[in-house]
């Protein structure tokens, strides 16, 4: 119990400094590049932080435990918008860039019916896995080429704090504070992991929960760390991008490396409370105005709920 909890506490720390370097060094980068802090959010950010993902689902998905992969997926997505932009819009409303949540909340809901419609025979193919690649390879590209395309107003609003052209010290801040995050969020994994093991927790419920939690642990720090420092895009884009990245690029890796079995829980289940939460950023993207401190503490509520259920209705899992 003592290494676990030696574990976790080191990991916050790191996940804390990590972050902090992460998101200055992304978004000096992007300034000095003339590219939108979205962008960053949506690319290096995000791959950085589904690293931890990547790691579990692949690993998983080679051992043969298609619970632990795709499970790790599923969870970590969920608590990406319920547990993260939750708590980051509590610390103060979230103002986003007026076109980020309407053009990737479409996009998740896209990714995330794709993904259940390719397993709907039971499992996720080496084709399926091309397809999903194939598709996140889309994502970027389009991404990017939409944000070049932004109004000059908005493009100048992006140097509100000035440029920081010193770009081997921003490289050396975002490639140090990706190590940072990575172990950081490792260390959080074991620990959280060897105090389920003291206290007797279902190892599915640990995949869905403790594990998902923990490997969403760097996109919690990076958004948390950015939004406090007032880079809402970078901290809603991380967040966004790295759900599509889960889908499509950790998915499509790991189907593609080894074909993933689907149990039929996901469908009565994982699948359904995943879609719940993707379309609850619809009515946020309607309104234009961001997330609210109210709609946070309601996707916090949320999660918790989903969180009992997991713990009180093993059978579903």
């Amino acid at each position: 119990m003592l290494f676990g909890l030696a574990a976790l506490a080191a990991g916050a720390l790191l996940l804390y400094l990590g972050a902090t370097a992460l998101v200055k060094g992304s978004s000096s980068l992007a300034r000095s590049f003339g590219v939108a802090p979205a962008v960053i959010g949506l690319t290096v950010v995000a791959f950085g932080t589904s690293l931890p993902e990547l790691a579990v689902t692949v690993t998983a998905a080679m051992k043969d435990s298609s619970d632990m992969a795709l499970g790790n997926i599923i969870g970590s997505n969920i608590a990406n918008i319920a547990l993260i932009l939750g708590a980051a819009s509590l610390i103060r409303p979230l103002k986003v860039e007026f076109t980020l949540l309407k053009r990737e909340a479409p996009m998740g809901i896209v990714a995330l019916l794709g993904v259940i419609l390719l397993s709907a025979d039971g499992q996720l193919s080496r084709v399926d896995g091309i397809i999903l690649l194939m598709g996140f390879a889309a994502f970027l590209y389009w991404s990017v080429m939409v944000e070049r395309q932004a109004p000059d107003e908005v493009q100048k609003t992006l140097d509100r704090d000035g440029r920081d052209d010193n770009r081997t010290r921003n490289v050396v801040m975002t490639v140090g504070g990706l190590v940072a995050v990575l172990a950081g969020g490792n260390l959080m994994v074991e620990g959280g992991l060897r105090v389920a093991d003291i206290l007797e927790i279902p190892k599915v419920v640990v995949g869905l929960s403790i594990v998902a939690i923990g490997t969403s642990l760097p996109e919690l720090a990076t958004s948390m760390v950015a939004i406090m420092k007032g880079e809402d895009d970078i901290g809603v884009g991380g967040v966004l991008g790295s759900n599509l990245f889960n889908l499509l690029g950790i998915l499509g890796i790991a189907a593609l490396l080894s074909p993933i079995n689907v149990p039929a829980t996901f469908f009565n289940f994982q699948y359904p409370v995943a879609l719940f939460f993707t379309l609850g950023l619809l009515p946020l993207a309607r309104t234009g105005e961001g997330i609210t401190r109210w709609e946070g503490a309601l996707l916090l509520t949320c999660y918790l709920a989903y969180l009992a259920a997991l713990y009180s209705m093993p059978q579903f899992m």
